[in-house]
């Protein structure tokens, strides 16, 4: 631990004591385990497999960048319309939406589109460490992927606001019991992360408020005659059983016909966890080195011009996680906001998150990983969201992008109106593409967002060069 001036924090290369190592880790896992644990149920995949195969791909992705990037590997929100569409198409909207774990034979060629997703992120980091990163620069400025990182906050918005102020289909009206425990829980880690400076709690907010709000939930539902603890994951299968999710089990009995919709739908999306993934590691050598000047430590963490090994860890994190019967994934921005609030960016502590939640994953634990109310996990999400969508501004402050340039504000207008308009507007938040069966394929927005701003950006770049010839 590194202490100056009042100011507490662990760098990349530091290591907590044992105890403190735990709880910092038990923290960050429940961070990530909220929208790992959502996006494994949208897309109807084993929760307990999710949960296990986060945990493997995040010390994957740790060991190829040799723990100098601090960083968890979760479920990707993103992926998730592309296998809505193809589960839908061949199980039928209705089933598919019913259904508590997606039809087997279709896990096969959705495995194989995640892995070729996988491959385009390795592919680019290969492209990047032989280019450089001047020229990924003039491609991904942070004109792009300043407004990129801020829109995934701002599209995670809504489900955080729908799960607090929850509209009762009986009456119409709010419930008054997610506000409270809501509430309870954002204020809660608002008022610990901005009154609490020193000391071990100071760097465990999160923890701290969710408990807080558990609490509140757990009096309130007792009161009123409710039980607190309305399990959703009947039907998941755990223990050694989620090792039955691998492609050795689901590729010798796939739906062939379901390869070429799969490909189409899926691999795409790596339009937009590269950029993702890039403004994650722009935001992580922000507030570490940021953190680091606190401190007074010389060292310069050079984690941006670790952009190649980190796009190459994603995409072989995608790969690892697939194999073992997981969803495809992303760098979290949840727990790079948990590092920026609590000032604790230990790779050791992402690794030991990691293992515990491979052994979570192996007992009865998994199958219940939703006894944590919503409008506990939507409480802190506010917050946590909001904080990612801040980082994206942070990234453009940082590289003083100028706001009264006509080209820097036509790229980032278009971008943050494409992005957040498209989410919000287009149904399943995408562009329809086509139809299979009868189903229509959407290209989620914020890839269409993405490809526009760096298409946008280069072409103003090159009638710029021209005119000022």
């Amino acid at each position: 631990m590194s202490q100056r001036n009042g100011v507490v924090g662990y760098l990349p290369d530091q290591k907590p004591s044992v105890g403190k190592t735990i709880v910092f880790a038990i923290q960050q896992f429940l961070v990530m385990l909220p929208a790992t644990v959502l996006a494994a149920i949208l897309m109807k995949f084993n929760i307990p497999t999710a949960i296990f195969a986060s945990g493997v791909a995040t010390l994957v992705f740790l060991l190829i960048t040799k723990g100098k990037i601090p960083l968890y590997y979760g479920s990707s929100f993103s992926y998730i319309p592309a296998v809505a569409i193809v589960g839908s198409s061949f199980m039928g909207q209705a089933a598919f939406n019913d259904a508590v774990l997606i039809d087997k034979t279709l896990m096969g060629p959705i495995q194989i589109a995640i892995m070729l997703s996988g491959l385009v992120s390795i592919l680019a980091g290969f492209i990047v460490n032989k280019f450089g990163q001047e020229k990924v620069d003039r491609v991904l400025p942070p004109t792009v992927t300043g407004p990129i990182a801020a829109i995934i906050g701002f599209s995670l918005a809504g489900s955080a606001m729908g799960g607090v102020f929850n509209v009762n289909e009986t009456t119409g009206m709010l419930d008054w019991l997610p506000i409270v425990v809501g509430l309870t829980t954002l204020l809660s880690i608002i008022l610990l992360t901005v009154l609490l400076k020193k000391g071990f709690k100071s760097q465990i907010p999160i923890l701290i408020g969710m408990l807080i709000g558990l609490a509140v939930h757990i009096i309130l539902t007792l009161i009123t005659g409710g039980n607190p603890f309305e399990l959703t994951t009947e039907g998941q299968e755990g223990g050694f059983k989620l090792l039955t999710w691998t492609v050795f089990s689901t590729f010798p009995n796939m739906n062939t016909a379901a390869i070429p919709a799969a490909l189409l739908a899926i691999v795409p999306v790596a339009l937009v966890t590269i950029p993702e993934s890039t403004a994650h590691v722009y935001q992580l050598d922000l507030y570490v080195n940021n953190l680091a000047k606190e401190l007074g430590s010389e060292k310069e963490y050079e984690i941006k011009e670790l952009l190649g090994e980190n796009l190459k860890g994603d995409g072989v994190g995608d790969i690892v996680a697939t194999f073992l019967g997981g969803p495809a994934g992303t760098n979290y921005g949840e727990n790079i906001s948990a590092s920026a609030i609590t000032r604790n960016f230990s790779s050791y502590v992402f690794g030991v998150a990691a293992i515990l939640a491979i052994l979570i994953s192996f007992t009865p634990l998994s199958t219940f990983t939703d006894f944590i109310p919503g409008a506990v996990i939507n409480g802190a999400s506010i917050y946590l969201f909001g904080v990612i969508a801040t980082q994206g501004i942070a990234i453009m402050v940082d590289k003083k992008v100028d706001l009264f340039n006509a080209k820097n504000l036509a790229v980032i207008a278009t971008v943050f109106v494409i992005g957040i308009g498209g989410h919000y507007a287009l149904p399943s938040g995408g562009f329809p593409l086509y139809k299979v069966d009868g189903n229509v394929i959407y290209f989620p927005a914020l890839a269409v967002a993405s490809i526009v701003g760096i298409l946008l950006n280069a072409l103003l770049n090159y009638l710029e060069r021209r005119v000022n010839k």
